[in-house]
């Protein structure tokens, strides 16, 4: 028997009247429901952002056993896949593609810098922009990351789709943040 079934045995310490408890499926909590099967607007499991933060934590638990060899922790990943995509960037350009601080940003290129991968060059005309490139040791790193989306799709056990989906659906979300002022 399922969590979303009612059991009929007399013994059950749930009421026949009770509304059975059905796990969400994003969180496995039990969704909290009243007598008319209406969902508190305060549980837990009713919260987007709880969804959002267990499944963020989720994602970058199923990256860092992939992220280790490479010795890259999934920010700094994140950062050479903006680097990967589009070449040199300065700072500032970074911390936007990745919704980052460029405060956050610093010890994480000072890391690539440390381990290789990066080095950073200041502007001629502007001693302010510091400009971000791979390094060849950072760019054949690229080859070896390659793999990674696949071993994500492994891991999760989603399809290739279904992950292009929830990904599609939480570009929304970051989109509304855009709108509203907070990315």
């Amino acid at each position: 028997m399922t969590s979303t079934q009612h059991s009929p045995d007399p013994d059950s310490a749930t009421p026949a009247t009770a509304t059975p408890a059905t796990a969400t499926p994003a969180t496995g909590v039990p969704a909290s429901a009243d007598a008319a099967g209406e969902l508190d607007p305060l549980a837990l499991e009713s919260q987007v952002c709880f969804a959002l933060s267990a499944a963020a934590r989720a994602m970058v638990a199923i990256y860092r056993p992939l992220l280790e060899p490479l010795r890259l922790t999934h920010p700094q990943y994140l950062v050479m896949l903006a680097l990967w995509q589009h070449g040199d960037l300065s700072l500032t350009e970074i911390a936007a593609m990745v919704h980052l601080d460029p405060a956050t940003v610093t010890p994480l290129v000072r890391r690539l810098e440390t381990l290789g991968y990066v080095h950073k060059t200041r502007s001629d005309r502007d001693a302010r922009v510091v400009t971000i490139s791979l390094t060849e040791v950072g760019q054949a790193l690229r080859s070896v990351a390659e793999g990674i989306p696949a071993q994500v799709v492994a891991r999760t056990g989603m399809s290739a789709a279904e992950l292009t989906d929830v990904r599609h659906t939480v570009s929304t979300v970051i989109d509304a943040g855009r709108r509203a002022g907070v990315l």
